[in-house]
């Protein structure tokens, strides 16, 4: 549980620090066939992850919570893999306005790397606030 938590500190400071700063090198941080669903539209490869990453407006993300848990071995066929879920805020350049997001990583040891398997990102709109 220990390296849960020290891998998902470091690996989301990384994650947030290239996705607002070093775009350009996002493609490093997922498996070649990594699977990325940005509010409900899905990206398979890398490649393509990292082309929808450059044709977003620039960002800054603020993380508030942050929770980790080790994957079984058995669904994972012993490799070592950890669920991340993060909520915050982002403010993205084309509207200036604060956004509440949620993501759920799960990520796998390759070699000495981290890299994202499935990545899930959903801002939290507003227009769900007034409903009841």
């Amino acid at each position: 549980m220990d390296q849960a938590c020290r891998t998902s500190e470091e690996f989301t400071k990384l994650y947030y620090e290239s996705l607002d700063k070093r775009r350009h090198q996002m493609f490093r941080l997922y498996l070649d066939n990594g699977v990325l669903v940005w509010n409900g539209n899905g990206i398979t490869g890398k490649d393509d992850i990292q082309k929808f990453y450059q044709e977003l407006p620039v960002s800054d993300h603020q993380m508030n919570t942050l929770d980790a848990q080790p994957v079984l071995d058995a669904a994972v066929s012993s490799q070592l893999t950890f669920l991340i879920q993060v909520s915050g805020t982002v403010k993205f350049s084309n509207d200036g306005l604060s956004r509440p997001f949620q993501q759920t990583f799960i990520i796998t040891a390759q070699a000495d790397k981290w890299k994202i398997v499935s990545d899930c990102y959903r801002l939290q709109d507003a227009m769900f606030k007034d409903r009841k």
